[in-house]
Parts: structure tokens; C-alpha cells; sequence
């Protein structure tokens, strides 16, 4: 073990007693769930079921959803594996739970310390595990590692920042790293950089999301919505990004589009509603069975309905490209959809992805809220409007299911090697 992953380990195990304290000051502030902290400390779990058990791991919502889509596939060609799904946000936990498949589990994962690892690890017993992206914890991986349980790592995602920082611990990050066999890569500079970090060869398939089934389009239409009308959609929204989508809606001359804000946290919705109505808007929430009406704002702030209201939308404005630290969600989802999309411009999660898509014409960039504004009073205001460009989009999604396909290889073997050992 190295001196920075000792130091890791020992710090880690020194803040265990003071974890009960930082978690019931994350239940206070609504980001965690008071009923399953259990799960946190890996103690009083659930049983393990019979039979072989694949542990999927990811972060929040994103790379919940990615992995779920994932196991389905698996599913068809190795119908016998259970899976543990463990993820670290309230909103994927209550995604994920609604999803699983009967003999399926969800946990929320242990705290990266040496004994809720241990505890996990021992429990679970998993026969083989699958990180999604940028998902790495010392401990946990180490700890799976010296049970020789065989790992993957899927779609991975570094941005810049990040493998800098993995090359002040060079040697740190290749004990880490060396968990994984195989590390699949989502774009080229992830793989370009994990391969210099690494010293090994990390390929790129493409981005996994590209390969999963649009949302379905789950979930009971609005009244309002029945009758027609134009609708812009304003998806998995961030602080402020709210707000500046409806400023510029406001501007729009009459009548407007129906505006429906799903925001990235469900949770967030008081809040959102309470800095709406500062600014003259009024408010219907989804959650409170509230009847939306004309020219208004309906906060869609309930779970698992993103498909229904991405196939009710004339138009997306996708969150995470105007909000700080981010860097977008998945435009492939709305596309999929026959929506097109309208984001900020930091993407560092999709830079490859965003480059491929400006290509088809129905995915737009807007710098700042002046070329948001201009762009919504384009599409909706008689002018140029956002298309897409069918034969672009098919011949991008053409080779879509290449990234599944070797994901999928690789997991299998990942499986037979498990059984083998």
C-alpha cells in the first residue's frame, strides 16, 4: 500500500466516530434517508440471496439508470444473475427501488471507511462488480481486491481536473485503478488520459449511454396538456438554471408555450417554487396533484416520469450546461425522444457526445441568458426554429449499440472468471 492510500485508510478509519454526527446533519438538510443510515454503516442488511450476485455501483441518477439499462440487457444472457444495485443519492435510491426486478436489491453504498467496507464486503459477498464512471472509492475497491473479487470499470468519465489530480498520486492511482480489469472508457480523453496515468491500454467503445432505449413514456398526462399547445421542457435543472429559463420563457410574446420544469432533484422543489413566485410566476406542482393552467409554471417534481413529458415537449432546455461544476447531463435520452435540445455550454462530462451532436442540427449551445432568450424566441416566436435532422440522428445512433455490446463481453467474462476462481 502506498504512503498516500495508508494515509487515506487511516484517515478514513480516524473520522468513523464522527460519521453518526455528518450523517444526521445530511438527514437535517433532506440528503439522506434517516430510515436506511444502516446501510451507510453496512449493518443490519438485508439477506443475501442464493446464487451468483453481480454488484453494480453508481454515483446518482445517471449512472443509475445506465446500469440498470445495462443489467437488463445482461439479463438476456445470463438470466440466472441477481444484482445489487448501490448508489450514493436519495433520488437514485427512490429511482432505482422503483425499478428493481423481483430477486433484485438496492443499497445505499457504505461510507468509504475501513470497517463499513469490511462489513459490506463480508456481507454481500458479490462474485464480481461494476463501477460506473467516475466512481472511485480506496477503500472499498482495495477491500474488494483482497477478497479477489473480479471488478470493471464501465463508461468511465475523467475530466481534465480530476486525472491531474490522480498524477499527484501516480502510484496511488495505479493500485486503485489496477482493481479494474477491464476499464472501458466512455470518450477518447478519458481513455488518452487513464492510459498515461496508468500505464496500460484503456479503450473507448463509445459513450454506453448511446446505446440505451429512449425513457419510457410512463405516467398520467395533465389536463392542459391533453388539449395540445407547444411545450418547452426544462430537464434535470440545477440552482439558478430554473430561474433563467423562466426569465427568458417570460419573454416570450404571447401566448407562450406550456413550461414544465423537471428539476435534476426532485427535493429542490419548495425552493424552486418559492424563488418562482418571487419573480411574478405562478407555480403548479406535479407532486401536490396541483391542475396546471395557461401561463403558468408546472413543476413536474415527481420520479420516473422523464419520458412521458420528454415526448410531450416541442423542445428541451437540458440543465447542467449553465450550472457551475456540473458539466451537462445526457442529450441522447430527449433525442431519442424526437426532441430537440437546447444547453449550456459547459459539457466537460459530454464533450465528445456535444461535438458528434452539433452535427445534427436539433442540439443548440447557448453561451449565457441572451442566446437562451434569442434562441426560445426563435423556435417559438415564428423564426428559426431547433430541428432535427432525421438522417443525421439515425446515422449517429447507426452504431449506437457498439458500446453495449462490448460492455457486455466484458462483464460476461468478468462473470466467468469469477466462477472459475
Amino acid at each position: 500500500m502506498t504512503a498516500a492510500l495508508l494515509a487515506y485508510r487511516l484517515v478514513t478509519a480516524g473520522l468513523s466516530p464522527i460519521l453518526p454526527m455528518i450523517l444526521a446533519r445530511r438527514v437535517r438538510a433532506g440528503k439522506e434517508d434517516a430510515s436506511r443510515l444502516n446501510e451507510r454503516a453496512a449493518r443490519q442488511l438485508q439477506p443475501r440471496p442464493v446464487g451468483r450476485l453481480l454488484w453494480c455501483h453508481g454515483a446518482s441518477v445517471g449512472e443509475s439508470l445506465m446500469l440498470h439499462g445495462f443489467c437488463e440487457r445482461l439479463r438476456e444472457l445470463e438470466p440466472d444473475i441477481g444484482v445489487l444495485f448501490t448508489s450514493q443519492t436519495l433520488t437514485a435510491a427512490k429511482l432505482m427501488t422503483a425499478r428493481l426486478r423481483p430477486g433484485d436489491l438496492h443499497q445505499f453504498a457504505p461510507l468509504d471507511t475501513p470497517g463499513a467496507t469490511r462489513r459490506f464486503l463480508d456481507h454481500w459477498r458479490p462474485d464480481a462488480g461494476v463501477f460506473a464512471e467516475s466512481e472511485i472509492w480506496p477503500n472499498l475497491l482495495l477491500g474488494s481486491h483482497k477478497r479477489a473479487i473480479p471488478m470493471a470499470l464501465i463508461n468511465a468519465r475523467s475530466t481534465h481536473k480530476s486525472l491531474k489530480g490522480w498524477e499527484r498520486f501516480r502510484s496511488a492511482a495505479k493500485s486503485v485503478f489496477g482493481v479494474f480489469d477491464p476499464i472501458i472508457a466512455a470518450d477518447d480523453g478519458t481513455a488518452k488520459g487513464l492510459s498515461s496515468l496508468l500505464d496500460r491500454r484503456v479503450d473507448t467503445p463509445g459513450n454506453l449511454k448511446a446505446s440505451l432505449p429512449p425513457p419510457a413514456p410512463d405516467g398520467e398526462i395533465p389536463t392542459l396538456f391533453q388539449g395540445g399547445g407547444r411545450v418547452l421542457l426544462a430537464a434535470s435543472t440545477h440552482a439558478e438554471e430554473e430561474a433563467m429559463v423562466f426569465e427568458a420563457w417570460s419573454a416570450l410574446q404571447t401566448p407562450r408555450p406550456h413550461l414544465v420544469i423537471a428539476p435534476r432533484h426532485p427535493e429542490r422543489a419548495s425552493t424552486i417554487r418559492a424563488d418562482l413566485e418571487s419573480r411574478g410566476g405562478r407555480v403548479f406542482q406535479r407532486s401536490r396533484d396541483d391542475t396546471p393552467e395557461p401561463e403558468a409554471v408546472y413543476l413536474a417534481d415527481t420520479l420516473g416520469e422523464m419520458g412521458l413529458w420528454y415526448r410531450l415537449a416541442d423542445l428541451v432546455y437540458l440543465g447542467g450546461g449553465h450550472a457551475e461544476g456540473v458539466g451537462g447531463h445526457n442529450p441522447l435520452e430527449p433525442l431519442r425522444c424526437g426532441c430537440p435540445v437546447i444547453t449550456g455550454p459547459a459539457l466537460f462530462n459530454f464533450e465528445t457526445v456535444a461535438d458528434a451532436l452539433k452535427q445534427i442540427g436539433g442540439f443548440v449551445i447557448a453561451k449565457d441568458r441572451t442566446a437562451l432568450v434569442d434562441s426560445l424566441a426563435a423556435h417559438f416566436g415564428g423564426g428559426k426554429a431547433i430541428s432535427i435532422d432525421p438522417a443525421a440522428l439515425n446515422a449517429y445512433f447507426a452504431n449506437a449499440d457498439k458500446p453495449m455490446a462490448v460492455t457486455l463481453e466484458a462483464v460476461r467474462a468478468l462473470l466467468r472468471k469469477s466462477q472459475r476462481e
